[in-house]
């Protein structure tokens, strides 16, 4: 050991010594590594389960995200775990302990026991924890909430900080959590010595400020649950605010938890995907993404402006976005350097990487899973058995049965069986509402809009598919996968045309001279945007045009639509509200709101018919326009479904290749 090399250690040691309780003022020269860990959007998918075909699912699951966890702890020496948020909504787990059974105060959510058993050090909230609205929020975070109808005892929640900057209390103008916090933990540091084997390991504490932000349009999205009784503030405008307040904590880093993905469109405050802009905040080191369901670092992302879509850094500061459902783990490894008296990130050897909890293989032009998945961990089951146990009993309560199979296959492709029949309830409870709550209305067309929530975006077994026989209430779950409530606006001709016009966004436009292969759709828009509307209408999509020009017949009963024609639209609170940006529907235009969810509505239709048929379900109201291609148009789905397409009258699609992963590439001929 050098003299100089001893004499450092030798000092830092006694400083640390002499320090005890006090952030130690480190000598230069130190180094250390910190991997900071992070998981988001698990939406209660605690176990590796598929509660709508009754099956282990391993694909899935936080419960094998503990294993990566715990590999990623015992890879590297010091780290840091936290959530992004969407972590209590979003399965049938979630639904019985909110909805079917609720939790006594003193009894914690079954996903944060499991997230408690692995260790977290913060988290914050996603825009899907308010779904259930603010009471149960405030008990299920374990904070009393200053607000109309929330919780005012403290009730088990994590066992560790929830911090969130942007949401306050119409009551007293502060947050309803703690905007910030910091963590402290003991690191192990060194001196860099290459002569030495274990370099001068010394432990040192490490302060790190969390700061949290969920998006700004949960209040259009959750209106009902929050007009009145918190306001939101856009994330740039929280970080400027709370910043300063937390850096005077004097921390080591700070490290802002977004509910968000990246997005360089012009800033407002009311923008969903602000990552892009909250790392441009001074002061802020690393940056922890949620929400978009997608992976940074990662191809999604490559060519945006300032943004390193391999290395993981928005910006110049590190960040990652860790997928959803439990599928991965995000890790961002750190080195620190010190430097005049404080820890610098040394960039050049600090990167971002998503760790997947089941090896992915090209497929049907996207990454998908395979079986070869890492194990579950043993400690997580057993802490939900009887939970797990009784949500599986109450989602096969029998509610009827159907002689129709309904499938989102080929949802995109015009099988509209899974999508008819959520319409069928959604008009029905509507038409028997609206003439006692606005008889004005009384002889207004009423239409039903809905989409595919489960069109294969996370794999092969992603889609609906309720077969003939008897129905449960998972058959409901199944056919409308989130808990939204029904709303209904008022429009015009002018404003279903523009509907259908954005709806058809899902589609690339093709060209009917090309002879290479085309995509079908569009994969930069979301399946559950992709509304389609019944109710008498009729209407035709033509490919060869562009976005907003694609609508090219639209009739009501067989007369065509006119701009000023009256209509009513059954939609869910989140498209009414503004979700998704579609022209019009900004909740301005809501005459109707249902107390009861969509789901919930659907379930006592079905109850209410007992058995439904064909004669229950309107036919498909729309079509592609008939185009002939010198090449083909092709898409992407689960394999061995053809039979499926041709059930429902789809005779142009046919499978061209199976990928041998539960994907295939199927193409569609737009001429018949």
């Amino acid at each position: 050991m050098s003299l100089r090399f001893a004499s450092l250690v030798a000092l830092a040691t006694a400083l640390l010594a002499g320090c005890a309780g006090q952030h130690a003022k480190l000598p230069d020269g130190m180094q250390a590594k910190v991997a900071i860990l992070e998981t988001t959007d698990i939406h209660s998918n605690v176990l590796s389960y598929d509660y709508y075909k009754l099956k282990p699912d391993s694909t899935l699951g936080y419960e094998r995200t503990a294993t990566l966890i715990r590999r990623a702890r015992a890879e590297f020496p010091n780290t840091f775990l936290f959530d992004s948020g969407d972590t209590i909504q979003g399965s049938v787990l979630a639904d019985y302990q909110a909805l079917v059974k609720p939790l006594a105060c003193d009894q914690e959510l079954a996903i944060y026991r499991a997230m408690d058993a692995v260790g977290y050090d913060g988290g914050t909230a996603g825009n899907h924890e308010f779904n259930y609205g603010l009471r149960f929020l405030s008990q299920a975070s374990g904070m009393p909430m200053n607000v109309d109808g929330g919780h005012t005892d403290h009730c088990a929640g994590p066992h560790f900080p929830l911090v969130l900057a942007n949401v306050d209390s119409v009551r007293d103008g502060k947050p309803i959590f703690q905007p910030w916090t910091v963590v402290t933990k003991t690191i192990e540091a060194y001196m860099p010595d290459e002569s030495r084997a274990d370099r001068g390991k010394i432990s040192v504490p490490l302060k790190i400020g969390i700061i949290g932000f969920t998006p700004p349009p949960i209040m259009q999205w959750d209106k009902q649950n929050l007009a009145g009784k918190v306001t939101v503030t856009g994330v740039v405008e929280a970080a400027q605010k709370y910043l300063p307040q937390l850096q005077a904590q004097h921390p080591d880093l700070i490290v802002a938890i977004l509910h968000g993905g990246l997005d360089t469109a012009p800033y407002t405050s009311a923008m969903e995907n602000g990552g892009w802009y909250l790392a441009g905040v001074p002061g802020i080191d690393v940056l922890l993404l949620g929400h978009a369901h997608t992976e940074f670092p990662g191809p999604h992302y490559a060519g945006m402006k300032d943004v390193d879509a391999e290395r993981g850094f928005v910006r110049g500061v590190p960040a990652v976005m860790g997928g959803f459902f439990g599928k991965d783990l995000g890790v961002i490894q750190l080195t620190l350097d010190r430097q005049q008296g404080r820890w610098v990130i040394d960039r050049s050897q600090s990167h971002s990487e998503v760790r997947p909890i089941c090896a992915a293989v090209a497929g049907a032009n996207k990454l998908v899973a395979k079986p070869d998945c890492v194990p579950a961990d043993p400690q997580i089951a057993p802490l939900l058995e009887k939970t797990q146990v009784a949500a599986i009993a109450y989602v096969n309560t029998p509610i009827g049965e159907s002689t129709v199979r309904m499938s989102s296959y080929f949802a995109d492709e015009g099988n509209m069986t899974a999508l008819a029949a959520v319409n069928a309830a959604q008009a029905d409870y509507v038409r028997n509402e609206l003439p006692r709550t606005h008889p004005e209305l009384r002889d207004v067309p009423v239409l039903s809009s809905a989409a595919a929530f489960r069109t294969g975006f996370s794999g092969p077994d992603d889609y609906t598919d309720v077969a003939t026989g008897p129905l449960t209430l998972r058959s409901a779950a199944d056919l409308y996968f989130y808990p939204n409530t029904l709303a209904a606006v008022k429009t015009d001709g002018a404003g279903l045309r523009a509907w259908l016009e954005k709806s058809a966004e899902r589609f690339n436009q093709i060209d009917p001279n090309k002879t290479g292969e085309q995509q079908l759709i569009n994969d930069k828009y979301p399946g559950f945007n992709f509304d389609q509307i019944q109710g008498g209408i009729h209407y035709v999509v033509d490919l060869s045009k562009p976005v907003g020009q694609r609508i090219t017949t639209l009739t009501y009963h067989d007369k065509p639509v006119t701009p000023d024609q009256p209509f009513v639209i059954v939609t869910n609170n989140y498209r009414a509200s503004g979700g998704g940006h579609f022209p019009g529907l900004d909740g301005s235009n809501i005459v109707l709101t249902a107390p009861d969810g969509t789901r919930e509505i659907l379930a006592d239709w079905l109850k209410d018919k007992k058995q439904i048929g064909a004669k229950d379900l309107e036919t498909t109201s729309w079509q592609f326009a008939p185009l002939k291609t010198h090449g083909s148009v092709v898409f992407s789905g689960a394999s061995d479904k053809q039979d499926v397409a041709h059930a429902t009258g789809l005779r142009g699609i046919r499978q061209l290749k199976d990928l041998g992963d539960g994907t295939a590439i199927y193409a569609i001929d737009l001429s018949e």
